[in-house]
This record gives C-alpha cells, structure tokens and sequence, in this order.
C-alpha cells in the first residue's frame, strides 16, 4: 500500500503548450503501469489517473493537427513542467530543454545549473522546467503526429 502526499490531477495537466501557425493541440496525461501476464511476461499500461501519489510515473502526449488552410511551417511546441512533476524522457522525440524558466535551451547534456556560491552543474532531469519541439519540415495540411515525455510525481 503506498502512503503519501495526493495530488489532483489538475496539478499534473502541463500548461498549454504553445504552438504557431492553425495548429490544434490536444494534452493528455496517462499513469504507466507495469503488469505481469500469465505468462510471466511484463506489460506496460496506460491508464487515465484518477489518483496519483508521488513516484507515479506519467506519461504526457501531445497531439497536434494542423488545422490550418496553408502547410505549417516552422512549427514549434513549447510546454511547460507541471511543478508536481519530475521530467524523466522523451523517448527518442530529442526535445530542446529548458533548466531556467524557458529562457535558455538545448540538450539537457549541454546544459549547467548555477548552484549557491557561484558553481555550476550539470543539469539533470529534475531540473527540466521546460521542453521545446522545432519541426524542421512543414506540416502539412490535415497533418498530424504525437509528441509525448515522461515524468515522474514528486
């Protein structure tokens, strides 16, 4: 039985991500759950939270349509962390990162934290306050994909 803090669900949504152009995003936010079969095999679920306690893994998904008349060129999607949450991955989709609020970005191994007293560290995933996509080919119309990272509830 696990015991500890509980969070609503309100507190995990990320805040609205961000997008150019006639793009249309839809934000939801799944518990991944490990399962093991008759078999002995192990499954991974996704199911809709309805109650969350800290070390849940989460997964968010993003999906975007544009929904526009014209291919959406230079799209970019920038979403925030929710606070009640840890970043953890973002599978093989390689976000830009932000560890400072979204005032810089990069890839989290080329990013620093400055620490009390002046030093710098190497950012880790806990420091994540934001994540960026940059699509390098348009969208076109009618198109659609999935963006989707994982976090874990403080």
């Amino acid at each position: 039985m696990r015991t500890g803090l509980f969070l609503s669900l309100a507190a995990l949504l990320p805040g609205p991500a961000l997008a150019a152009n006639q793009v249309a995003l839809d934000n939801h936010v799944f518990i991944e759950r490990v399962s093991t079969d008759t078999e002995g095999k192990q499954r991974i679920l996704l199911e809709e939270p309805k109650v969350v306690v800290p070390g849940d893994r989460l997964v968010f998904v993003l999906n975007y349509r544009n929904a526009g008349a014209q291919p959406a060129d230079k799209f970019v999607v920038t979403n925030p962390m929710p606070s009640a949450v840890r970043f953890a991955d973002a599978g093989d989709t390689r976000p830009l990162v932000s560890v400072d609020g979204g005032k810089q970005w990069g890839l989290l191994a080329d990013l620093s934290v400055l620490m009390e007293g002046g030093m710098r560290r190497a950012a880790q995933p806990a420091d994540v306050t934001h994540l960026r996509w940059a699509f390098q080919k348009p969208i076109p119309v009618g198109g659609t994909g999935k963006l989707m990272f994982r976090g874990v509830v403080k």
